[in-house]
């Protein structure tokens, strides 16, 4: 009869049952085999990562546009009353609304208010243009592969997408810079953290005249939660920013209900402005 040992598979063809041996030996050098083989895929680890698929619910998008029905029957769609206590911006305040607002450098207070002021003229969001990271604030679906992250959006302004590579590729160098930036995630235990740099100066962190420079810097941690993922973004711009800024943590619920074509941005304000009003965003 053969001996087998653990680095041995030999079979006796003499003895039928070696036969059943020795498949259950191959097996289980191929379980090893791909065992092993899936740790040295580039991007893929043993360790198991939370899951974050699915579309998920925060109460953003369009609506941005929120119409309030009173008592008499009649609706107002836009310039509603707001009641006494709410902060300016739906929450997300303005140059000193609320104690969230970045704090700038005292060089550039007057350039912050001077776009808060004009508002109108200067906030790109007004005017269709992507929100930027961190404004236009978490995915409303995520699509996770072993190797990347797909951010969806249903924003006001339109449908966007961000892909998130988290198999250790660095950042890409040579791109333009753009309104949604270069990502790059890890996974820290339960949490996915993404990394974004390579933005234009095109658009504000917040409301009322956050302003960045190309060398903004956001770093966003979602972590699942059960039917939830806990949402936080935070953002380093050393030039123009006192201290980093970190936005309002926000929770984001499982959903059933699937994106929809976003309706279509058309910019037809700028020739019809009465006023210089302010415009908040509930954003």
């Amino acid at each position: 009869m053969t001996h087998m040992s653990g680095s041995e598979c030999k079979p006796d063809r003499a003895q039928p049952v070696m036969i059943s041996r020795f498949a259950n030996c191959i097996v289980a050098t191929a379980a090893v085999i791909l065992v092993v083989s899936f740790v040295m895929v580039p991007g893929v680890s043993a360790q198991a990562r939370p899951d974050l698929n699915g579309t998920w619910d925060h109460g953003r998008g369009i609506g941005f546009v929120r119409s309030q029905t009173f008592a008499d029957g009649s609706v107002c769609v836009i310039d509603c009353p707001q009641p006494a206590n709410a902060p300016r911006g739906g929450g997300r305040g303005g140059a000193g609304a609320t104690p969230n607002f970045p704090k700038y450098k005292p060089l550039f207070l007057s350039k912050v208010k001077d776009l808060s002021d004009r508002q109108v003229q200067t906030d790109t969001v007004l005017q269709c243009q992507p929100p930027g990271v961190p404004r236009i604030g978490p995915p409303h679906k995520i699509v996770q592969t072993a190797r990347e992250v797909v951010f969806l959006y249903d924003d006001v302004n339109g449908s966007f997408f961000r892909i998130v590579p988290t198999d250790g590729r660095p950042h890409r160098k040579g791109l333009p810079s753009s309104y949604l930036g270069d990502a790059i995630g890890h996974y820290e235990g339960d949490a996915l953290v993404v990394e974004t740099t390579n933005f234009n100066e095109d658009t504000w962190l917040i409301d009322n005249g956050a302003f960045h420079t190309r060398d903004l810097k956001v770093v966003e941690r979602l972590r699942r939660v059960g039917d939830t993922i806990e949402y936080q973004a935070t953002a380093s711009d050393p030039a123009v920013l006192a201290e980093p800024w970190q936005g309002r943590p926000q929770t984001l619920k499982l959903t059933d209900q699937e994106l929809e074509e976003s309706a279509r941005c058309e910019d037809q304000d700028i020739a019809h402005i009465i006023d210089g009003s302010h415009h908040d965003n509930p954003r």
